[in-house]
């Protein structure tokens, strides 16, 4: 039996395993380009939060909470550029939402870590349900770039979490609560 060349193949109908040209750089549905672009607006928003979180650690002088809470915000306006880069290398656009005003007041510095950890498991959601509808569209790029996102917000939860543990055994603890606020500046030292 003659072969059948590929382009021949194609234009009987015939599926071949090489993708084309237009099937590899298919553009994004409407579905994944709108979802990702609600993304980005949640990772400003995250920003926009812990940028009110540092606010609150600086008024009480708790400076190395507070640079930790700025390297966050800093991270979360890298993870929405990565979204907003991915759907404009795709074809699509980005559409911003509008951002609320995040909290600026919390009872204690455990209050704002256990917001934050909070915060990061709804951003876990999130980005699982992103996720689910790229494996639903069939849309791999999306796939491979959220899966990125996914493994980082394990890292997220784990910090936030940790955090969160310490400050529960610190209790009231003026000393300690200090001794943990240098060591938290440190953060920008080996941020990722």
């Amino acid at each position: 039996m003659a072969r059948v060349p590929p382009a021949d193949r194609r234009a009987a109908g015939i599926r071949t395993h090489q993708r084309t040209h237009e099937e590899a750089n298919r553009p994004m549905k409407d579905t994944v380009r709108d979802a990702l672009n609600r993304q980005v607006t949640a990772e400003l928003h995250a920003a926009y939060l812990y940028l009110s979180m540092a606010a609150w650690f600086e008024a009480r002088n708790l400076s190395g909470f507070a640079a930790w809470m700025r390297m966050q915000s800093k991270e979360e306006i890298a993870h929405a550029m990565k979204i907003f880069d991915f759907v404009n290398e795709r074809g699509g656009q980005v559409e911003l939402g509008a951002i609320d005003a995040p909290p600026s007041d919390y009872a204690s510095p455990v209050d704002v870590f256990r917001k934050a950890l909070g915060h990061e498991q709804k951003v876990t959601g999130m980005i699982n349900d992103l996720y689910e509808l790229a494996l639903a569209e069939k849309d791999y790029p999306a796939q491979v770039m959220l899966q990125w996102f996914i493994e980082e917000q394990v890292e997220e939860e784990d910090t936030a979490g940790t955090i969160v543990d310490q400050l529960e055994m610190i209790g009231d603890h003026a000393g300690s609560l200090f001794v943990l606020d240098r060591q938290m500046a440190s953060r920008g030292e080996h941020a990722h």
